[in-house]
């Protein structure tokens, strides 16, 4: 497996510890959900961390994958993730090589 691949994923402890941490709900909406969306995509070099990794139900997800209100939902992940981490960093979420 590629290095970038392996970063990129999400493993079951991640998925678990986010689903712990959002109490098993989506963010956005509070129906029940899966710790399997990606603040800054994996297209994008998103690290399957926990500062990474969002709780959301299936429509919630589209809609801050496609939607039209992307930017919104955006910007209220950020808001959640900030919140829940002290030392939120944008720049430690995304893959770097070497």
């Amino acid at each position: 497996m590629h290095k970038r691949t392996k970063a990129v994923a999400i493993t079951p402890k991640v998925r678990q510890k986010v689903e712990e941490r959002d109490n098993h709900c989506c963010i956005f909406c509070g129906k029940p959900g899966r710790g399997e969306a990606h603040f800054i995509g994996r297209a994008q070099g998103g690290l399957g961390i926990e500062q990474n990794i969002l709780t959301v139900c299936r429509e919630c997800h589209f809609q801050l994958d496609n939607g039209q209100a992307t930017k919104l939902y955006r910007q209220k992940a950020e808001a959640y993730l900030r919140a829940k981490y002290d030392d939120f960093d944008l720049s430690a979420l995304t893959y770097k090589k070497g």
